[in-house]
């Protein structure tokens, strides 16, 4: 019957039709055969050593390229595992779409193999999921999945296919018939725009503030804005404030970058213009005591119900790109600029200039053992160095992240990659993977803490068996946030003499993990030491990874750098 089609082939050849090029995921019963079609259609498959790892590939992906990214799981636990991902993806609005296998559905409640009621355990996760009942259906539900994952608000959407649809088949010339149908009848909706009144009223807005400021965030890195932000800067002369993922943008080199005088910014402007940002705890809810309690927002956002939320001073529901060019437009009509002298970019400029001078004062000081400003400082010079393009940081940890958040210079769009909105740790390797996969010509450095690092260090092979060009550098201090922090009356009970829940074990050899699957290993403790090994490591662009030791009380308790204002 080689006319025929079953499940699995023809879900793939859904994939592959619908615009689908990588797939990430674990394979097992029963969807091995299904990552094997993908691959033999065309769709790259990168094989991980578990799904929440694999999932925040997935999620990554979508962010990085705009298109859904794609994790497959088993039935049951698969499934439960990869919820790490689709979570992650829903909390970040990033477009991604889960598949897992599911049990016979003839044997529900049966307690067959591995076997869960899906649908309802993704629910809380999904913005949309549905299940093949039927292998005639499968065209239609890939569709639907990959439509869903993208429109409005991107988001996390799951795919059930039960074993016995995988198995079911279907000749040749039905399934060409269902997916040319299901093609047919896909409708992309034009990124959404306000009115021109609402435009108007914005840049009256704008022009009337004393103090105003611009905020940005990864909504509008997603929404690749890059261009007409920088526009919109250069004209106004608006100083700017991305969120952490926001960083490139505007390359954060820019004179009117408020980064560093983050606290005056948002403590002192009367208006902000917030694209494609949430007014979340990432931006203190919009509230004083950190902003003034009479700021006036202008809140550009994708989706309506977050403009409700938040109810600012003015929204404007939209694609971040669109509602920026018309902004623009509208300003190049009657333009206005600050200008250098303007009182309030003078003292945002005066108050950065003073912050960076204070912070390079500090991360000019060679310290040995290593505190986390001096490797931090050669790792930016060392990255900044290698120009454009400019690599993909990665980068989790407390005081690891927290402290890169301020060292590291961003200056191309969508090259930072973080905990995010969720603070989700464990997401470094398999973040490096989607970057690697989805920027080819980008070397991808992650900067991580030991702790966030042992979420996912086994992906290490995986980076190796796909000759990724990833450099891992592990901040090793010993431990959460570096070793045993208690005081003496916190040292007792009957376990008084195991090791703290803080701690790992002292001098941890993470450079010779790398070195078993065939990578190459380094383990740094001096500036030269680790100068020679990024010089190393970024030229010959292979897996690798970094072991910088530091002092295990460099860093603070919670991680949660001040920020020098």
């Amino acid at each position: 019957m080689s006319d025929c089609f079953d499940g699995n082939v023809l879900a793939a050849k859904s994939f592959a039709r619908f615009g689908v090029t990588h797939m990430f995921g674990v394979v097992g019963i029963p969807v091995t055969s299904l990552a094997t079609r993908a691959v033999q259609l065309g769709i790259r498959f990168i094989a991980f050593h578990n799904e929440q790892s694999a999932g925040y590939a997935a999620s990554a992906y979508g962010y990085l390229t705009g298109r859904p990214g794609l994790l497959l799981t088993v039935s049951g636990p698969g499934c439960v595992h990869g919820l790490a991902g689709l979570s992650n993806a829903m909390i970040n609005t990033w477009p991604m779409v889960m598949i897992s296998g599911s049990s016979d559905q003839k044997d529900a409640g049966r307690g067959d193999f591995q076997e869960l009621d899906q649908i309802e355990a993704v629910m809380p996760f999904s913005k949309f999921s549905v299940k093949a009942k039927d292998i005639k259906e499968i065209p239609s539900c890939v569709a639907r999945v990959l439509d869903h994952a993208i429109s409005g608000r991107p988001g996390g959407c799951y795919l059930d296919l039960p074993t016995d649809v995988l198995h079911q088949t279907i000749t040749e010339s039905e399934a060409e018939k269902l997916l040319s149908e299901v093609e047919k009848g896909r409708i992309f909706e034009e990124p959404k725009a306000p009115p021109t009144s609402e435009i108007e009223k914005a840049v009256s807005v704008l022009r009337k503030a004393e103090r105003p400021l611009i905020v940005f965030g990864k909504g509008a890195a997603y929404g690749r804005a890059e261009g007409e932000l920088w526009k919109l800067v250069e004209r106004t002369g608006i100083p700017f404030l991305p969120t952490p993922m926001g960083k490139g943008l505007v390359n954060d080199n820019h004179e009117l970058a408020a980064s560093a005088a983050r606290s005056l910014a948002i403590g002192k402007c009367d208006v902000a213009l917030v694209v494609g940002a949430r007014l979340n705890w990432l931006l203190h809810f919009g509230e004083s005591p950190k902003w003034d309690k009479d700021v006036k927002f202008i809140l550009v956002d994708v989706c309506e119900e977050e403009i409700q939320l938040r109810k600012p001073h003015l929204g404007l529901v939209g694609d971040a790109k669109k509602v920026l060019e018309m902004i623009n437009k509208e300003i190049k009509d009657d333009p206005f600029c600050l200008g250098k002298s303007h009182p309030w970019v003078e003292a945002v400029s005066k108050k950065a200039k003073d912050n960076v001078s204070k912070m390079e004062a500090q991360l000019a000081k060679d310290v040995v053992p290593f505190n986390f400003l001096t490797p931090m400082r050669i790792i930016r010079d060392a990255i900044l160095g290698l120009g454009s393009p400019a690599p993909v940081v990665v980068s989790e940890g407390a005081n690891t992240m927290d402290v890169g958040r301020s060292v590291l210079v961003q200056t191309e769009p969508r090259t930072r990659l973080d905990a995010g909105t969720w603070g989700t740790m464990g997401v470094g390797l398999g973040y490096c993977i989607a970057a690697a996969v989805a920027n080819p010509d980008r070397l991808v450095v992650a900067v991580e803490g030991d702790s966030g690092f042992g979420f996912s260090a086994m992906e290490v092979e995986t980076l190796v068996r796909y000759k990724l060009p990833v450099v891992v550098i592990v901040f090793n201090n010993g431990g959460v946030y570096g070793g045993d922090r208690r005081s003496p009356e916190e040292v007792s009970g009957p376990f008084k003499d195991d090791p703290a829940p803080t701690s790992f074990v002292p001098g941890a050899a993470y450079h010779t993990v790398m070195e078993a699957f065939g990578g190459k290993g380094y383990l740094v403790g001096t500036p030269d030491e680790l100068k020679s090994a990024l010089s190393e490591s970024f030229s010959a662009k292979n897996p690798a990874v970094i072991n910088v030791t530091i002092d295990p009380f460099a860093g603070a308790e919670s991680g949660r750098m001040q920020h020098k204002n």
